[in-house]
């Protein structure tokens, strides 16, 4: 049965709750735990509540085209305060959690924040630290019951019935071209730039991604991606828009948790989430004794020759019917024994844990976008032949790609941005002058349809001998070796490529064990011989995949993690190379300052 196809006709993302009450009424439309029990909120709650905040907002004052900013991690009242501003026609300026007081600074005064919506009593800690900073008036609130602290059920707690008039003209004289965000990239180089997307951009990928998942009014999903970023933000538009119940995740740490509670169907996730959930599994089989430990290879195994498109013989479907039944229905029963499919965007898959995952009946479909397309361009389908993995599928209905200069991605629709706030000059360097947005990403077609991406422009360097390396392909392959946790490909004017590699600790103390090594910590792990000569036997197979000047020289372990609170990942949890290579630029030194050493430091 084809799914409905939503009509929200003005393309507006205010109109997403009353189509959902008129077409998808759900009793649990919105749910979270953050109190320890469920709290579960019905279409007409949610009606309910985001009317009466919006009123109480027209009573504070707000006015269009004010600027409220959202600090939280994932639960109800970020939707009811997204949802009940937009319907004042006020703006809003989502920010992460964990963002340095410098970046809320610099953000609260280029977008001239008025209000403010905080989580927790450290984040109202932390920004009044920055509003002392600021010589305007800016109010905060937050959404726990912190003493001292305006708490944000006051304001619809304000809700005045006279002025309901009022909010029904200002609802109706919101147009679809007015600006709904402006979402401020992670500054991985300089400051912050302020995306502005509009209602239509928003409305225009909900449309378009129903065309092509088949998510619909009889599914849960949980939700732990942050809401603050635009991939997460536009899936719950979507969610609500097709009438799927939502479930919030409060902590990456109870993922594992929620899946078994709620048994969900869909989710969107991020690469790193995927990966540490796949290690978890192989790390559980590994513990298996006898004949169990080798029926759970046998099974992995089988489904790394798993065909993209599901192109198999008899004979390897008949197989892989019993590895399902054998070993690869714990896999689903991991995940809530429901799972449907998964999407995973903002960074590469590693194609082997798209392969793996789909033969174990898991499907994973990847999709790609940026925060200034809404982010959808491409994805591929959860259909057989609609998807192709290492690739992140064909352009989305209604989007325009195309290869440009050097195969860069350049795209356009209705989902692309009206360009950055208060910044003509990078608004112009994107677009070219047939209104083309550069993304600079690089990328090919397969089978004339499906894109892959290859690397980006700014993150491609040169060796001293001129040649160019691409290092994202290149850490996506190391990474497929059990004992790499994470890597940094480098060699900027060197004369050959290198890396700077986080050890698998949890898996090596294991592997150690079986060798009847005594390696306990990470200072003796990434200083063992074995460990090493480990690695490079892996390094040494990866390499074999690349051209002379892209393959792996020399390497070197480091006991760190990088993470987003240390400031080496993006809240997406990719790379900040520059960030990493300044940390990191005696070792960096070190590494090449001998060349006649072996393979590793």
């Amino acid at each position: 049965m084809q799914k409905k196809i939503p009509n929200l006709s003005r393309n507006r993302l205010i109109d997403v709750l009353p189509y959902q009450l008129k077409t998808y009424p759900k009793d649990d439309a919105l749910c979270d735990k953050v109190t320890g029990e469920w709290r579960k909120y019905s279409t007409a709650d949610c009606n309910k509540i985001v009317n009466d905040f919006s009123l109480g907002l027209l009573k504070l004052g707000v006015e269009k085209d004010e600027k409220i900013a959202i600090i939280s991690g994932n639960r109800t009242e970020w939707n009811f305060v997204d949802i009940g501003s937009l319907q004042v026609g006020a703006i809003i300026v989502p920010l992460y959690p964990n963002m340095s007081e410098d970046n809320y600074n610099y953000i609260f005064e280029d977008a001239q924040v008025k209000l403010i919506f905080v989580a927790t009593q450290d984040l109202f800690e932390k920004v009044n630290r920055v509003k002392k900073k600021i010589n305007r008036p800016i109010e905060v609130f937050t959404f726990d019951k912190v003493e001292g602290a305006r708490n944000w059920a006051e304001v619809s707690a304000m809700s005045d019935p006279s002025l309901t008039d009022k909010l029904n003209s200002i609802k109706e004289s919101i147009d679809e071209e007015d600006l709904a965000t402006i979402i401020y990239t992670s500054g991985t180089t300089g400051v912050p730039k302020g995306v502005m997307l509009t209602h239509k951009n928003i409305v225009s990928n909900v449309i378009s991604l129903s065309q092509i998942l088949p998510i619909g009014a009889d599914h849960r999903v949980i939700s732990f991606l942050p809401l603050c970023h635009i991939f997460e933000r536009t899936a719950t538009y979507y969610y609500l828009t097709n009438g799927s119940s939502i479930y919030y995740v409060e902590s990456t740490d109870k993922i594992g948790e929620y899946l078994l509670e709620v048994k969900p169907n869909f989710f969107t996730t991020v690469p790193r989430v995927l990966e540490k959930v796949y290690d978890k599994i192989m790390a559980k089989g590994r513990e298996l004794p006898g004949l169990k430990k080798a029926i759970f290879g046998w099974a992995v195994n089988l489904a790394n020759h798993y065909h993209p498109q599901g192109k198999n013989n008899l004979f390897y479907n008949a197989r892989l019917a019993v590895a399902r039944k054998l070993v690869f229905s714990k896999w689903k029963e991991a995940l809530g024994n429901e799972i449907i499919g998964i999407m995973s965007g903002a960074a590469a898959l590693q194609p082997r844990l798209g392969r793996i995952f789909s033969a174990a009946g898991i499907p994973i479909v990847e999709a790609y976008g940026l925060t200034e397309t809404s982010p959808g361009i491409t994805s591929n389908r959860f259909e057989p032949g609609g998807f192709y993995i290492g690739t992140v599928g064909p352009a989305l209905p209604g989007v325009e790609i195309k290869l440009g200069e050097n195969g860069e991605i350049l795209t356009k629709g209705p989902n692309v941005t009206k360009g950055y706030y208060k910044r003509p000059d990078f608004t112009k360097e994107a677009f070219d002058e047939d209104g083309w947005f550069h993304t600079g990403d690089i990328g090919e077609m397969v089978q004339g349809k499906f894109l892959k991406i290859t690397d980006r422009i700014k993150e491609i360097f040169k060796l001293s001998g001129g040649k160019f390396v691409a290092p994202q392909p290149i850490e996506n392959k190391m990474k497929e070796s059990l004992f790499i946790e994470q890597v940094i490909v480098i060699g900027e004017n060197r004369k050959f490529t290198a890396a700077i590699i986080i050890p698998n600790f949890e898996f090596i103390k294991e592997w150690a064990k079986r060798k009847g090594l005594n390696l306990n910590t990470k200072d003796e792990i990434v200083n063992s011989v074995e460990v090493k000569e480990r690695i490079w036997r892996d390094i040494e197979k990866h390499n074999k995949r690349f051209g002379k000047i892209q393959q792996v020289k020399k390497f070197v372990l480091i006991g760190d993690d990088w993470t987003v609170e240390t400031g080496e990942l993006t809240p997406t949890l990719k790379l900040k190379r520059r960030v990493i290579r300044t940390k990191y630029k005696d070792l960096y030194e070190k590494l090449y300052r001998d060349e006649k050493t072996k393979h590793y430091l």
